[in-house]
């Protein structure tokens, strides 16, 4: 075990980390767009608006927080929502929707730490699944500290004025920020830390976590075979019949020789982090799952008389079938004709021709383009790419054909490969397990 995490606790990483603003279950779908689009972690922690009768003398505790919090929305869960064949119909009345209508409810994502909380055990927490950690503000340590922490030598150190045997001893098990001798909190205030702000300091920690970051995410086992994939061809909702929680990704893949799959692109809450919401989540609802990551041009003159598309963009049947009713007239209104096009979500063409359907699909990639990394890559490389493209995920393909798909490393993953011991067996690549 890397002495870095038994020598840090939680509030080295609060250091200039904002002030937690709640989002309340109360508010639009169109509300939490906007928190999403200005959030820095690619989705927002709902909560149920606090009681005002709530606790002794009005204060809030820890317990009554964590009922109160409802669970995390991203970008996906908001697409999956508005591709709703009635919120398709009337995108007013989708966009005014309640969020507590809309959010998945999982209180254990976010549990409430001290920021004296031993950084291994908030590892811990995490790799068990939780995703923030609600940790007290403080404006000061009390105490003697090595560098940035108040841990020297896995010993909590007392502030020698009032410290004494028992207390120590006790600050040892379990330090808290409500003793005087250890933190001073902010009344009221908390920050929110991220798996992405754990990994973000663990970069910084490389030469401690040494010789792990230079090892290969196979050796570590960090590759997680069991990965959620579409085939292009199908129609792209089918990728949100089921929404997939860790990561929030769906591969999009095209069958090659020997039972392996190439992957041509993602739908995921990363990719749709910034985009065009009622633009991506009527392309998810009528374009394939192919026709959805690369993007369809815009510029192409177009022979539908319902919907606007390109020629060579062939709609899902049952999409089309429903289509035809819903979007030439609704309630004896008739609706504008809609059109998607690879910049309408995000995603850039580099050419004005737009070349059919499985023919030159590197012109389309932009920014759908999937992140990946090979089976040999270092577990440095991996945590560097997925801070600097801020992603949640990486996609790992074979070492020898970088369009096989072989697995995916999450936040999970890297936790978990980083508190493993050096000596780690290596997983079979070779016997990849496909969950659509």
């Amino acid at each position: 075990m890397a002495s870095v995490f038994l020598y840090h606790v939680v509030g080295d990483l609060t250091v200039g980390k904002p002030e937690l603003v709640e989002f309340l279950e109360t508010e639009t779908v169109e509300a939490a767009i906007r928190a999403i689009g200005e959030s820095m972690e690619g989705g927002i922690p709902v909560w149920r608006k606090r009681s005002h009768k709530s606790g002794v003398m009005g204060v809030e505790n820890a317990e009554m927080r964590q009922q109160r919090f409802v669970g995390i929305l991203n970008s996906l869960d908001l697409v999956a929502f508005l591709a709703r064949k009635e919120c398709l119909e009337d995108q007013e009345k989708a966009m005014r929707t309640l969020v507590s209508d809309v959010v998945v409810r999982n209180g254990s994502l976010l549990k409430e730490v001290d920021p004296a909380t031993r950084l291994i055990d908030a590892l811990e927490m995490m790799k068990q699944g939780v995703r923030r950690l609600l940790v007290p503000k403080s404006v000061v340590w009390k105490g003697m500290s090595k560098r940035f922490s108040i841990l020297y030598n896995g010993k909590w150190l007392k502030n020698l004025e009032s410290s004494s045997t028992n207390s120590a001893t006790n600050s040892i098990n379990r330090p808290s920020a409500s003793s005087t001798t250890a933190t001073t909190s902010i009344h009221g205030k908390f920050c929110c830390l991220s798996r992405e702000d754990v990994i973000r300091f663990l970069i910084g920690c490389l030469g401690a976590l040494a010789p792990l970051p230079l090892s290969s995410i196979s050796s570590l086992g960090a590759i997680n075979p069991n990965y959620y994939s579409i085939q292009a061809s199908n129609p792209a909702i089918e990728a949100i019949q089921k929404l997939p929680e860790d990561p929030s990704a769906v591969a999009v893949v095209e069958p090659i020789s020997d039972g392996r799959y190439k992957i041509l692109g993602e739908i995921s809450a990363c990719k749709l982090w910034k985009c065009d919401y009622l633009a991506a989540a009527w392309a998810l609802a009528n374009l394939s799952a192919g026709q959805f990551v690369m993007g369809v041009e815009d510029n192409v003159t177009s022979r539908s008389s319902l919907l606007l598309l390109p020629d060579d963009v062939v709609i899902n049947p049952a999409a089309a079938a429903t289509a035809g009713d819903n979007y030439s007239a609704v309630n004896g209104t008739t609706m504008r004709p809609k059109k998607f096009s690879s910049r309408s979500i995000g995603f850039v063409s580099t050419t004005p021709n737009s070349p059919s359907f499985g023919v030159g699909r590197s012109m389309y990639r932009g920014r759908s383009a999937p992140l990946t990394c090979k089976v040999t890559s270092s577990l440095a490389a991996v945590m560097a790419q997925m801070l600097s493209h801020r992603a949640t995920h990486v996609w790992v393909t074979d070492a020898e054909n970088d369009d096989v798909l072989v697995g995916v490393v999450g936040y999970a993953d890297i936790l978990a490969a980083v508190t493993r011991q050096p000596a780690a067996t290596v997983p079979d690549t070779n016997n990849v397990v496909l969950r659509e």
